[in-house]
């Protein structure tokens, strides 16, 4: 499996918050798209029932979304717009809750593109077009389980008897709750002038290559049900803000940086002073960035600040611990017989919360009410004290958890699994930051390292899991500094931090009292889903970094028109 995402983190300290939003399975507040669905179910199950071999499951999910975003560079408006949209989901399964038509075959690409399907449903609440929709479509699904249960039962029986017992489909009580639809509150024209304030800037130096700002605010309404009896409509507002520039060094290695904003509500989004006074910091780092020394490959301790800390926690842990990797021939399974044994240092604790919307301060987007396949969102201890307690799970069970916890998540058009959402790391008696830095030095002097490493922010990082690559992670640093003896600090560019799961993991040592949360859309299987995670710094004895690909291409020949005297403009 190749997995990828990208990531922004914002750094707050503080504790944390948990927002309770009722929902009421109340008729009268019933959207007119779940009543159709509801009606062509049933009918659905009924005369499928009749046939020889009836379906024993049928869920729909109709997934729409309405945004509003625009987009500037060097202080000029570059666009602006809306748009809605509707997808449809179908999950029909034949044969039984042991062995039915969605068991992987063995030996077989899980990233083909029978993994996306694309199906739009129509905008309006027209109660007869959205069920001649979902009668086509349920026809063209049930066709298709036949086949694809034909070629399971075949699969079952040439490969080899499988590791994992666990049957294709979990039983779950129905859930119901209808939640009155959110409006989208931005001013677009507004944010059209903000955009053009926060990106000119970068249009007064001749450095930048690229300076862009994006932002966009947008509703996500999902209506499911279920032959379970599930009958559930939520919606999601999500706002974001994004401001990206780049730069490029004389020896040709692209520099970029970064400053996101993702907020639940318009409230939480940053004012003017907030943006400018990133900016310019933006501003100043880049221009080091291009004149700091290269790093070679080096091994030895740093300290992950927050946000790079959230994103390590992400990959090398969070991926390994969804269900259906424990379970699949082709993954690695690193945690799977590593169930009630030590993982981490006992002061350490990890947590997925979905039901979560705050930490710190900070919204987290990767909070639900219900997940993709209809199951209520819950706190889950992955880790207590050390101790790996537990794996994420979507409605397919594994050996020992014959449950879902509420983490079958996925993009609309593609089939559900167990995905990360909230993820809370906890220190119990952590350190001061003072102390961390103290921690890394006397590391550093003990290994005779003549310096250390902090990675202060961070792009994103990729991680393989399965068996046929080495089971290895790369996060992608921006802002690295090197920490020498002295505790003096030196800003550095050029690395890339790698390394293998299990050996990485057991060097982590401490972490401090900082917390920071990142917010950022995953992508795997399943597609592109939100997800969040609030982390301390933590210190790890021993890391490994790689030098960062760079471009061959020299840096632009013509100067930029931007600081050209003779265009009226003065050199910065």
């Amino acid at each position: 499996m190749y997995e990828y995402q990208t990531l922004r983190l914002l750094a707050h300290a503080g504790g944390t918050a948990c927002l309770v939003v009722g929902l009421v399975a109340n008729a009268a507040d019933e959207h007119s798209v779940l009543t159709a669905m509801k009606t062509e179910l049933d009918r659905s199950m009924k005369i499928l029932g009749e046939q020889p071999v009836p379906p024993y499951f049928l869920s729909y999910e109709i997934t729409e979304r309405k945004t509003v975003s625009a987009g500037a560079s060097f202080g000029a408006l570059t666009g602006s717009g809306e748009s809605r949209g509707r997808m449809l989901d179908i999950d029909l399964r034949v044969g039984d809750y042991a062995l039915d038509n969605t068991r992987p075959l063995r030996e077989q690409n899980r990233f083909s593109f029978s993994n996306f399907s694309l199906s739009q449903a129509p905008v309006e609440d027209d109660v007869d077009a959205i069920r001649a929709l979902l009668w086509s479509e349920t026809d063209k699904r049930y066709k298709q389980a036949l086949e694809e249960l034909t070629a399971v039962e075949t699969n079952v029986q040439v490969k080899v008897e499988a590791e994992d017992k666990a049957g294709d489909f979990s039983r779950e009580e129905p859930s119901k709750g209808v939640e009155t639809e959110r409006p989208i509150e931005a001013d677009l024209a507004t944010w059209e002038q903000k955009l053009e304030r926060y990106t000119e800037p970068f249009a007064r130096y001749g450095e930048f290559h690229d300076a862009r700002a994006t932002f966009s605010a947008g509703t996500e309404t999902r209506w499911f049900v279920n032959s379970d009896g599930s009958a559930i409509q939520t919606t999601e507002t999500l706002y974001r803000l994004f401001v990206s520039a780049s730069t490029k060094a004389d020896d040709g290695m692209v520099l970029p940086l970064y400053q996101s904003y993702t907020a639940l509500t318009p409230q939480g989004m940053p004012d003017d002073e907030t943006v400018a006074r990133d900016v310019a910091k933006m501003i100043d780092t880049l221009r080091a960035l291009r004149e700091a020394p290269l790093v070679e490959p080096y091994t030895g301790p740093a300290i992950l600040a927050g946000e790079a800390s959230g994103v390590f926690f992400h990959e090398i842990l969070g991926h390994r611990l969804e269900g259906h990797r424990q379970k699949l021939e082709d993954e690695g399974q690193t945690f799977k017989k590593l169930l009630n044994e030590r993982v981490l240092p006992e002061n350490f604790s990890v947590h997925f919360d979905p039901t979560m919307t705050q930490h710190g301060g900070t919204d987290l987007v990767g909070t639900y009410r219900f997940d993709n396949q209809g199951i209520k969102a819950r706190r889950v201890t992955v880790i207590d004290k050390g101790i790996l307690k537990a794996f994420l799970l979507s409605r397919r069970p594994i050996d020992g958890f014959p449950n879902s916890n509420g983490h079958g998540r996925k993009q609309a058009g593609y089939h559900p699994v167990a995905r990360q959402s909230n993820l809370i790391v906890e220190v119990a008696n952590p350190l001061t930051t003072e102390e961390l830095k103290a921690e890394l030095l006397a590391a550093i002097e003990a290994e005779g390292k003549p310096f250390g490493l902090r990675f202060e922010a961070i792009q994103g990082g990729f991680t393989t899991t399965g068996r046929f690559m080495p089971n290895s992670f790369n996060v992608t640093p921006l802002v690295v500094y090197r920490v020498y003896p002295d505790g003096r600090e030196e800003l550095v560019r050029g690395v890339d931090l790698i390394g293998t799961p299990l050996t990485t993991f057991s060097r982590v040592a401490a972490g401090d009292d900082q917390i920071a949360v990142f917010n950022g859309t995953c992508g795997a299987e399943s597609g592109g889903v939100p997800v969040s995670a609030a982390s301390p710094s933590i210190l790890v004895s021993q890391i490994e970094v790689q030098k960062k690909e760079k471009s061959q291409d020299r840096p632009p020949l013509l100067p930029a028109p931007i600081g050209d005297d003779r265009l009226g403009f003065t050199f910065h």
